[in-house]
């Protein structure tokens, strides 16, 4: 029955700014579902519309874990009052040293969905690093709304220096050129956004995707040329945009921004069929590769 409800079910833009609250704000599932039940009518169609917003764990991945074009191991790397954990690709096929990115996950965790952005990426020609945020608190759980409210928890100033502590692994790998840029998604792009201000001369490139913005008075500490991404229809994020441009503006930090018309939140995610926009993924994506081999090669 939630299939033929979803099937001729709209989505509308109070539906996903509802989900958005429950995921990003302070709202628990049972409250969610009561408000969207009340907004579609009944608790089947709350959970149809739930399942075509939300990532779906089962979606096909691009580059399968076990495709014969990528080498990707799990590893543990020195980190901030501990040892850190993550997912290291490279292309099977790849000779010398390579340009390395830290992909951030969003706030879940490093779940299936990034480990593949991650061996997607690792074919365009770097050396990849996804780290486990939540390594430290015992990894990643199975239980998508457990790693939120882990994600929620962790320290910000810890988290930020754990992603610096991915920056210098790889720097320091001897499988790289040296050369270090960083890429997240939601979540993870704003660690992306507090990594740029923390890592300084050490991390090359940054191309955060919907992140929050980093305070004003620290954007002057960004010596990493930015490719920032924005959906058109994220009124929460898109609020900090306007600060954040002063600031770097001011600072001299170089920089593109891009508005995606149209989008949603979470608009790379081709796991959430309701937010997924393809045109817009495949533009961002571009534009991201483009500013990795620019700076990094």
């Amino acid at each position: 029955m939630s299939q033929r409800i979803s099937k001729r079910m709209q989505i509308t833009q109070q539906m996903i700014d509802l989900y958005d609250e429950y995921t990003h704000i302070a709202l628990d599932r049972r409250a969610y579902l009561a408000r969207m039940t009340a907004l579609v009518g009944s608790t089947t169609a709350a959970v149809a519309v739930t399942s075509l917003i939300e990532a779906d764990r089962a979606a096909a991945q691009l580059v399968p874990a076990d495709d014969p074009r990528v080498k990707a191991e799990r590893i543990t790397y020195p980190g901030e009052g501990g040892a850190m954990a993550g997912y290291l690709v490279r292309a099977a096929s790849a000779t010398g040293r390579l340009p390395a990115v830290i992909i951030i996950h969003e706030n879940r965790g490093l779940v299936l969905h990034i480990q593949d952005v991650t061996r997607r990426m690792a074919l365009e020609g770097f050396l990849e690093l996804a780290p486990d945020f939540l390594y430290q608190e015992g990894g990643t759980p199975a239980d998508e709304d457990k790693g939120r409210d882990m994600i929620a928890k962790l320290d910000r100033v810890r988290t930020a220096a754990n992603a610096v502590a991915g920056v210098r692994f790889l720097k320091a790998h001897p499988a790289s050129n040296g050369k270090v840029g960083a890429t997240g998604f939601c979540w993870g792009g704003g660690i992306t956004n507090a990594l740029a201000v923390a890592a300084g001369p050490d991390l090359l490139a940054a191309a955060p995707y919907y992140g929050v913005q980093p305070p004003a008075a620290d954007v002057a500490r960004i010596k990493a040329r930015l490719v920032l991404h924005y959906a058109g229809n994220d009124d929460r994020i898109n609020a900090g945009i306007p600060a954040y441009r002063e600031a770097l503006n001011k600072a001299g930090v170089s920089y593109e921004l891009y508005t995606y018309e149209g989008t949603q939140h979470a608009f790379n995610n081709d796991t959430a069929a309701a937010r997924y926009n393809k045109a817009a993924a495949e533009l961002a994506w571009r534009r991201t590769i483009a500013l990795f081999k620019a700076t990094l090669t």
